[in-house]
């Protein structure tokens, strides 16, 4: 185990940094995060098998959104700031238990619009973002400590708008949630206009990559109860082995593509790194939806859910064409050389999205597409000369 100091001043880590790798204290930090997205998941699988779509996928975008920017806020933060001292690690701990009373509210946020809990633990969040961004403040100087006193008076009056707008009874309106999720998104562009926080290219591509696999997982996770639960109550694997083999051929291929590019050297700038890391929540957002998605194809599969065999296969092929094409659009584009390797990842967007109307089939269908589309990368990355099995995309 490293040792650390209880208390030490918390200056700016170096870019250039060597060995920067995620911490134990951020693996379990993504973890907990993973109870967030699973209730997330959840909703809108129950959502979409009620055949309440647009309601669903609103309320999983807006729920998602909040969870995907408390990790947000926390990553780059640590990859800019992160001392490993008591201080710091008691304030990552208040954060979790932040994510945890989030997760506890979502199923109250989504069926019934009440956002109280889910306010009350972003407040918890942000508090102690706000003394970790404080602490970096006073540590830093000149423009740096004007970029962190920034970050920390932004997120504080973004914070005080959230609780105006969520805590008291009653719907939300869109416009309003649009205002405040425009603001924070803005927060990073004006602290970092006065001086770019110092992030690492290779450590925070690595925790986009580690969050990735976690999302995966909840994947799996999810399409598995949902497979079991399926099997205790009706018996029987005729109609469930092809939706899980096409489910988990889907993932296998997500997997693949994403970790097929070291997209760490891309990232030069901040102009690059923030497009690339705002671009991810389509990323997130997709790759989990994916599992409600299996929830919802085994519930029709076995005649429990109220939609169509085509509405639950789009509950798969939708979300699973936004993850191709958004990966293709932050990672894979910036490498592919020559029409044929530009274009193979939209291509297999544009198909899975085409299996769609194949109803119970669409499911393993669009994994026979995806598991194609990693076939056709690797032969066309081995022809244009590149090294490496594993390329594909």
């Amino acid at each position: 185990m490293a040792t650390y100091r209880p208390y030490r001043r918390m200056a700016a880590r170096g870019r250039g940094e060597g060995h920067r790798v995620a911490t134990p204290l951020e693996l379990f930090f993504d973890l907990c995060f993973v109870v967030a997205v699973a209730q997330a998941g959840a909703r809108l699988a129950h959502a979409l098998e009620a055949g309440h779509a647009a309601a669903g996928v609103s309320g999983y975008a807006a729920v998602f959104f909040a969870v995907w920017w408390a990790w947000m806020n926390f990553s780059w933060f640590a990859s800019a700031y992160d001392n490993d001292d008591v201080a710091y690690r008691v304030a990552t701990l208040v954060q979790i238990a932040g994510v945890l009373v989030l997760a506890a509210g979502v199923p109250r946020a989504f069926d019934r619009g009440e956002f109280g809990v889910t306010a009350i633990g972003y407040l918890v969040m942000r508090l102690a973002l706000v003394g970790q961004w404080s602490r970096a403040a006073h540590g830093s100087r000149g423009r740096e400590r004007v970029a962190a006193g920034r970050y920390a008076a932004g997120v504080a009056m973004c914070q005080v708008g959230w609780l105006v707008l969520l805590l008291p009874p009653g719907p939300v309106p869109w416009w309003a949630f649009v205002v405040m999720v425009a603001a924070e998104l803005t927060v990073p562009v004006v602290a970092e206009a006065a001086c770019p926080t110092a992030w690492h290219p290779h450590h925070i591509a690595e925790r986009y990559g580690l969050f990735t696999i976690i999302v995966l997982g909840e994947t799996i996770s999810a399409a598995t109860v949902a497979v079991q639960t399926a099997l205790d109550r009706h018996g029987g694997l005729g109609e469930l082995l092809p939706l899980a083999f096409g489910g988990l051929l889907i993932v296998f291929a997500a997997w693949w593509i994403y970790f097929a590019v070291p997209i760490h050297e891309r990232l030069t700038s901040n102009r690059r790194a923030f497009a690339w890391g705002y671009g991810h929540y389509a990323v997130f957002a997709s790759a989990a939806a994916i599992g409600a998605g299996m929830e919802v194809a085994v519930a029709e599969a076995v005649g429990t859910a109220h939609i169509g065999a085509r509405a639950a296969g789009a509950a798969v092929t939708v979300p699973a064409a936004v993850y191709l094409f958004t990966v293709w659009l932050l990672h894979a584009r910036t490498v592919k050389r020559g029409l044929a390797q530009q274009l193979t990842l939209p291509c297999a967007a544009v198909l899975v999205l085409c299996c769609t109307p194949a109803g119970r089939a669409a499911v393993p269908l669009a994994g026979g597409v995806s598991a194609l589309t990693v076939v056709v990368g690797v032969a066309l990355a081995a022809r244009g000369g590149r090294t490496g099995a594993r390329t594909a995309g």
